[in-house]
């Protein structure tokens, strides 16, 4: 009967360790993943920042689902193939001179790892940034 609740005991114990381990992992990829979801850009003009990321978005063929300056979140989605891709990007003020901005993509249910996803949005975003500031259509 000791035997038992030893052997019940280390296996309960050696499962908790995995679990953590586990939990830690996810957490160290989720701080990854959001390095690469996010950067800083060196403005404070929200509604010029919003505006960038909805021409950006509409130019990458996503249809706009949902915008709100107030709380700076910007939805849209498009097609491709039978799968919908999402994209959510958030702006919020970084700091008294900076603005946040972080995308979170989706492809059907799955969300994507992929960093050039997320360059390739950025490098995007840059541009319209400076084509909006500079009132280039």
């Amino acid at each position: 009967m000791i035997s038992l609740i030893l052997g019940i005991s280390l296996i309960a114990a050696g499962c908790a360790s995995t679990s953590q381990q586990q939990i830690l992992a996810t957490e160290q990829s989720q701080v990854a993943l959001r390095s690469i979801q996010t950067r800083a850009f060196d403005t404070t003009d929200k509604k010029l920042m919003m505006r960038s990321v909805i021409n950006t978005l509409q130019d990458l063929d996503f249809l706009i689902q949902d915008s709100s300056l107030d709380l700076g979140t910007v939805t849209g989605q498009k097609f491709s193939g039978v799968t919908v891709v999402k994209m959510s990007v958030i702006v919020k003020e970084r700091n008294a001179k900076q603005l946040s901005v972080r995308a979170n993509a989706q492809f059907g249910l799955k969300a994507v790892e992929d960093p050039k996803i997320y360059q390739d949005f950025f490098n995007a975003l840059e541009k319209s940034i400076f084509l909006t500031a500079h009132q280039v259509d």
